[in-house]
């Protein structure tokens, strides 16, 4: 099986050490910077994570275009596609679980691509990321998401610099993070161009300040 087809049948790729070395110091030095408590961004964020708004950061924006993450999100949309937000998200000590959702597509499987940018090395103790493997496109018949159900979930572990790229439809959850060890991320989000008008509409409701005029083609 290629990258390719595993990619698709998986939902997701886990780039190991995709960001490189040297700027994970500054990356986490913005993050730090860049936080705000929930009451100063539109709309209130949960009160067990800490939300960094660090969207116009040049080094924030050039991890956003690293060649590896913009290769899988193309292969994943399918089509021509933009950046359409990045903010910063960590779990509190005693916060963070999720239960298992989807983010979900807005017009067409696959228009919605996401990524976790790792600044901090994740594991179970620290509330990694929770998935299930090829759950983005469930088979016709099958019964709806049981967010109870954990027994196909997969919780993810890793290093500082790895990145993980995902659709939407995937079913994922944020975990406790019981010993509250840091775990900063970069929540980016992807969308394919059709998506650009209702995009606009609602950018303010999430504190998008910076340009998502750029284009990007999927890689041959």
């Amino acid at each position: 099986m290629t990258d390719r087809e595993q990619l698709h049948r998986d939902g997701y790729a886990l780039l190991r050490q995709a960001i490189p070395a040297g700027w994970l110091d500054e990356l986490r030095t913005l993050f730090d910077a860049g936080v705000k408590p929930s009451d100063q961004w539109p709309v209130p964020r949960g009160r067990d994570w800490r939300h960094s708004l660090l969207d116009l950061e040049p080094r924030v924006q050039a991890l956003c275009r690293l060649p590896a993450v913009l290769a899988a999100v193309g292969e994943l949309i399918g089509e021509r596609f933009f950046l359409a937000q990045v903010e910063g998200r960590e779990p509190l000590a005693g916060g963070g679980y999720q239960q298992l959702h989807r983010d979900l597509s807005a017009q067409r499987p696959g228009d919605t691509i996401n990524a976790l940018a790792y600044l901090d090395d994740y594991g179970p103790d620290n509330g990694a990321t929770r998935i299930v493997p090829g759950s983005h496109r469930p088979a016709a018949g099958e019964p709806p998401l049981d967010v109870n159900d954990e027994t196909r979930t997969l919780q993810l572990s890793g290093s500082a610099g790895d990145i993980l790229v995902f659709d939407a439809d995937l079913v994922h959850a944020g975990s406790l993070n019981t010993l509250g060890g840091r775990r900063r991320t970069l929540l980016i989000g992807y969308c394919a161009e059709p998506l650009y008008a209702s995009y606009l509409d609602t950018r303010q409701l999430r504190g998008i300040r910076m340009d998502a005029q750029e284009r990007f083609d999927p890689v041959e």
